[in-house]
Formats: C-alpha cells, structure tokens, sequence
C-alpha cells in the first residue's frame, strides 16, 4: 500500500492504521496534486465509484434534455401512441439522474472522511519525528493548525472536484455532442470557444497562486498566535499585558484579512470575466438556433434542446470557473502547509538500525565533536565513560556544555564527529525508539498532558497493570498526595500539569522514571526549582530511583551531588576536574570555588 510500511508487532487487540512511509511523504512536499492522488489511491474502489456515479449522472442529466426534445417533437407530431413512450423516458432518466447522484454522495460521505483521517494520521507521524530543535524554532499552534489546515483543503479540494468540477466539464462535453445532432458546425465552435476560455482561466488562475500562499501563511500565524497566547496567559495576566496582546493580535488579524480579501478579490475578477464571456457566447448560441428555425433547418424540439444545452453550458462553465478558481486557492494552501510539514526529518534510524541489545547501562562518549547550526563549538574531542551502576554528576558554570552531553546521548542532535555508546553499540545504529526505551529522564521541568494522573505515570509503559502504576507512585513517595487528589488516580491534571505543584509534579516524573525501569537514568536540575520541604522529598525518591542504574545527573545544587560516585567538572565543553566529591573538595580547582560560593550565597540567605 502506497505510503505505509508494516507495524511491529501490536500490543493490543486494536485494530490500527499502517505507519506512513517517510520517505514518500518527504517526496511529494511541493507535489500537491501528486500528494492527493496518492490518497485517492489508498480507496481506489471507493473513488472509482464516486466517479462513475457522477459520471452516469451526468450523463442522465444531460441525455433528459435530449429526452425533453423528444417529448416536444412527439407531441408538435402529434404522434399519441408514442407520447407516453417518450414520457417514460424522460421520467426514467430524470429518476436515474437523481439516483446516481445520491450513490455517489453516499459513498463520498465514507471515503472523502476516511481520506482526511489518513492524512491527519500521517501527517501526525512525520511531524512527531521531528527533532527537538524542530519544534523550538516554531510555534506549535501554527503546525497543528497547518495539519487540520491541510486534511480540511483535501476534503475541500476533493467535493469541488467531484461536485463541481467533474460534473460541468463533462456536461459542457456531452452539452455540445448533442448539439452536433442539431449543427454539427456550432458544436465545433462553441467546443474551440469554451476550450480556449478555460485554458485562459487557468492560466490566469494559476498567476494568483502567489497571493493565495501569502494568504495560507497569514491564516496559519494566526493559528500559531492564539495557542502561544493561551499556552501563556498567566504570563500576560501577571504582566497586565491583555491591552498589548490584543493590539498585536489585532495587527495579525489584519494582515491575514488583508491577504485573503486580496486573495479573493483576484478570484472575483476571473469570475467576472468568465461570466461576461459565458453570457455573450449563451446568447450567442440562442441566435443561431433561431436563424436555425427560421431557415427550417430546426424543429421546435430542436429549439427546446438548443435553448436548455445553451444553458447547460452558459452555467456548466460558469460552475466550472467558480471551482477552478477555489481549487487554486485550496491548493495554494495545500502546498504551503506541505512545504512546512514535510521537511526532511533531521534525524534518522539508519537503514540497518538495530535494537539495543540486554542493556547494562555502559556510557561512553569517544572523541566526542559538537556545534549548534551557526554556533561555536559546544565539544570537542570530548571524552567521557560511565560505568554501568555508578552515579556521574556533571558540574560547570552556564553554558560549559553540561545539559549537551544529556542531549546528545539521547540523540536529540546528531554530532559532528567522534561516536557515542550504550553497551558498545554506537547510538547512530540504535533505532531511535529503542534508544529511548533505555534511558528514563527527570528534567527540571516536567512535561505532562492534560490527561489523568494514572496515564501520565504510565506514559513511558502503556501495557503497565494499574498495580504496577501504583507501585511506581509509592516508590516515587507521590502515592498520599494522589490520593487526596479529587478524582484520584483519574484526575486529569491541567495543560502541562498545572493542578498540581512543583514538587508533585518532580514525584509523578520519578513515578514514570520507577514504571520504565531503563538502566540510564538523566537528571538535568531535577530539584533545581523546588523550595527546601519539596526538594528533600523528592531527593529522598530520587536516591531510591537511582539504585541499580546509571545515573548521569546535572545539578547546580552541588550538595545533592555528595553521594555519587563520582563529578565530572566541565567548562568550556572540556572536562577540566573528574573524581569523587570528596577528592575535588579536597583539590584547588573549579568544583571547590563552586563550593566556596554556594557557602558565601547560603549565608547571604541566612543573614
């Protein structure tokens, strides 16, 4: 199946959709069309019915005029055995033309629904396989919206294609066949006419599409503007800055207006002229039916098919240039959503990647070279192994390249050169998902979802019982204050956590670290940020994570460091002191002159 590749093996019963081949999706970025059309393939057969339903029903539409001429020619022939004859076919063609038209939205209804859910999902799993680094440099409303932006233009472009471009395409078509029947020579030029007019509405379509990308973008900063707003309304309300937040989302709101009404301002203008030239080519067409007639050369039901073809057509091509036009727009959008979305993806699995295999929690960083795009140089011959069970703190002054080192073993930036390693396996040929598997984090700022206490413990291992769940939260010393919560294990705790304090949310972190049970454990400033009462707490659940794993832990608090193994001093990306807390005390260097003025601040707080 075009886009998918198979799943590993389910863990659940539940049906679920194939995963979508990144590479495709990456391949049709600035293809729009060719992105649609891999879609539609997906549900071949469901498509194929729509079509040829619309098809036939257009053509029932269509044949009822021809239909109609035969009624009146019966009747001015005053041929009464057959009137009732001609009358059934006009009734039965009329009745199918409805028919088909109800069996192609019936289907359309499943598959055009079912198509936006393939996107939606697809999509989802490429963005979600972004880098970090990707979403810091974006607004996260403006790419959801782009995903909802684009599945909403597909369906979009999808009913006016059925509805509204097939349709009168293939009425304006069949329209002037049967108008041969009647003067083989207007056919001809009405068919050179009507082609030349579309191909000249394209044209000039296609020159708007500059100003429907503009308005595309526009629409989504909109998007990303709102969710950054409400993501920090405690910062606006704590800052008195609601007057200036709505002056600047007034000023956004005006350039996304403006963008649109020149937008569609320049589909107004192609309409006007399609509907001045349609009425002068109608009356047109009526003329010479009429100088048809009088000639003798056409019959009263000859006339009557002419006149209702003529409207066929007149509406036929306006319908057509209406859609053309809208279909532009949506696929301007369509394409600048795709643009954003399908970016290659920073990092990948190697094409060989294999599972980290029975890990004991060895870390090691070989020759070690790193650099931010357009920075200086963060690492750089950097050398670090970690043995598995110990405990390695890792010091410096801001910006030595500490939480560097964290990133990069997680595999959140490629490096430039040298290797890492977790069990002699370098983590450039790990599967990314099975890296992670093995490392548990604790950072200073939890991440949570607006989900209940239970899935956000459970979140590192979904297929955890509910006793497992609670084990991990005893462990973690969070199971009273849980239980005191309203709903318990089921209370839902707020966008990012915010029902519950810091020091909650640190135990309910330790919790999920408890229930993942990876032989790495990272703690980049756990307790940087907590009050003295909250700090011991989770300090005491901490040190009872830490058994059995290795553990590699930035702190600025260099007295929750006292019982590790061993600190490692870092400044400038270099490793400058390394050895047991007690030695480096004892030792002149950085780490005692980081002692020394965390005493002289302690006593400043004392005083």
């Amino acid at each position: 199946m075009l886009f998918t590749r198979p799943h590993p093996p389910a863990t659940t019963g539940n049906d679920t959709p194939p995963l979508p081949d990144i590479a495709a999706l990456e391949r049709l970025a600035r293809r729009p069309i060719a992105f649609i059309f891999a879609y539609v393939l997906r549900h071949k057969f469901q498509h194929a019915v729509v079509i040829g339903a619309v098809m036939l029903a257009v053509g029932f539409s269509v044949s009822s005029q021809y239909a109609l001429k035969h009624l009146v020619d019966t009747l001015m022939a005053h041929r009464i055995a057959a009137v009732w004859w001609a009358f059934g076919l006009l009734a039965g063609v009329i009745a199918a033309d409805n028919l088909t038209w109800r069996l192609a939205g019936w289907v359309a209804s499943y598959v055009f629904v079912a198509v936006t859910g393939d996107v939606r999902r697809d999509l989802f799993a490429h963005l979600t396989g972004h880098a970090p680094s990707f979403f810091a440099e974006r607004q996260p409303g403006t790419l959801a919206g782009r995903i909802t932006a684009t599945a909403n233009a597909i369906f979009t472009v999808e009913n006016l294609f059925s509805w509204n471009v097939m349709p009168p395409c293939l009425a304006v078509v069949l329209a002037i066949c049967f108008l041969a029947s009647v003067d083989p020579v207007m056919a001809l030029v009405l068919a050179t006419i009507s082609g030349s007019l579309a191909a000249l509405l394209i044209r000039l379509a296609s020159r708007g599409t500059a100003l429907h990308h503009r308005y595309a973008a526009e629409a989504a900063a909109v998007d990303g503007e709102l969710v950054d707003v409400i993501n920090n309304i405690s910062l606006v309300r704590a800052f008195g800055a609601f007057g200036r937040e709505q002056a600047r989302f007034r000023r956004r709101i005006g350039a996304e207006m403006k963008a649109r009404g020149e937008s569609l301002r320049y589909l107004e203008r192609l309409r006007l002229l399609h509907a001045a030239t349609t009425a002068l080519l109608t009356a047109g067409i009526l003329a010479w039916g009429i100088l048809l007639w009088q000639r003798g050369a056409a019959s009263a039901g000859d006339m009557v098919l002419v006149s209702t073809l003529g409207f066929i057509i007149l509406h036929g091509t306006r319908d057509l240039a209406v859609a053309l036009v809208d279909m532009v727009q949506h696929i301007a959008r369509l394409s600048e959503a795709l643009s954003t979305l399908l970016l290659p993806h920073e990092l990948r699995d190697a094409a060989d990647a294999q599972k980290l295999a029975v890990p004991r929690g060895l870390v090691e960083f070989r020759d070690v070279s790193f650099a931010y795009p357009g920075g200086q140089t963060v690492l750089k011959n950097f050398n670090l192994r970690i043995e598995p069970g110990s405990r390695l703190g890792l010091v410096g002054r801001s910006g030595s390249g500490k939480t560097t080192v964290l990133t990069l073993l997680q595999r959140f930036r490629d490096i430039d050169g040298g290797d890492i390693l977790i069990d002699g396996q370098s983590i450039a040929d790990l599967a990314q998902e099975s890296l992670h598997r093995a490392i548990a984090v604790v950072p200073q700022d939890v991440l949570m979802f607006h989900r209940s206490v239970r899935e956000n413990i459970r979140y590192g291992r979904p297929d955890a019982t509910d006793q497992e769940v609670r084990a991990a939260a005893e462990a973690a010393g969070c199971d009273d204050f849980i239980m005191q919560l309203t709903d318990g294990y089921d209370t839902v705790v707020g966008d990012r956590g915010t029902k519950l304090s810091g020091g909650q949310r640190q135990r309910i972190a330790i919790a999920r670290a408890f229930l993942c049970n990876a032989p790495v454990l990272l703690l980049d400033e756990a307790t940087s940020a907590l009050d003295s009462e909250a700090e011991q707490a989770v300090q005491d659940a901490l040190m009872r994570l830490m058994i059995g794993r290795t553990v590699i832990a930035v702190a600025h608090r260099l007295s929750t460091l006292k019982d590790f193994d061993r600190i490692v001093v870092m400044q400038s990306g270099q490793i400058v002191q390394d050895g047991s807390p007690i030695e480096l005390e004892q030792s002149p260097g950085l780490y005692r002159e980081l002692l020394r003025r965390q005493a002289l601040q302690l006593v400043d707080v004392a005083a």
